[in-house]
């Protein structure tokens, strides 16, 4: 069975069923999530010391090489990939997400710590609303931010240049330049 034949029948028994279907774009963007997951799955295998092959499927992921002094160590998982912008000298630790469909920039000498999570996409809080369409907005982190362990950055967020952003943290609002931000909320503790 093809794919556009299998979303026709999938969004036929969606609307069978009462759901709505977020169409044409939808299914564009479902089709790239499944090609990515099928390249990230590939990369999360590979031996840790196989740079060559984890180059190779970085740059079909990304649609590009990766910039120089980019580290990235796996287990690594994007929704789409095309959409994640990062400098030289970015560091990304191990079981980071990058939901990059909106856009996610980070600036040259970023720091993430292990299981980080950058969010770009989400759906309406309305009940009636959250299968009509989907939300979302870039993210944007400036140079020489470090991002702690289990952090996660919310849509919309810009983190400004030389902050840091504490473990466990929840970003839902910008962070200033050279700031701490703590907490499960991600309220701005101190500045210096």
């Amino acid at each position: 069975m093809t794919s556009d034949r299998f979303m026709r029948i999938h969004d036929e028994e969606l609307l069978a069923r009462g759901e709505r279907v977020l169409g044409p774009e939808f299914r564009a963007m479902h089709q790239r999530v499944m090609e990515v997951t099928a390249l990230t799955s590939r990369l999360n295998v590979l031996p840790f010391e196989d740079e060559d092959g984890k180059a190779a499927l970085f740059e079909q992921i990304l649609g590009r090489p990766l910039p120089a002094g980019v580290t990235i160590y796996p287990p690594f998982f994007t929704d789409h990939g095309l959409r994640l912008d990062l400098a030289e000298r970015v560091f990304v630790n191990q079981g980071c997400t990058f939901l990059d469909y909106a856009g996610i920039r980070l600036g040259r000498g970023v720091m993430v710590g292990p299981k980080a999570t950058f969010i770009t996409m989400g759906h309406p809080v309305d009940p009636d609303e959250r299968r009509a369409w989907l939300t979302g907005a870039p993210i944007d982190v400036a140079e020489n931010v470090w991002i702690g362990a289990g952090a996660t950055i919310l849509p919309g967020v810009s983190i400004g240049r030389d902050a840091v952003v504490a473990a466990g943290a929840v970003v839902a609002d910008d962070v200033p330049e050279a700031s701490l931000v703590t907490g499960p909320k991600g309220t701005v503790r101190r500045r210096w």
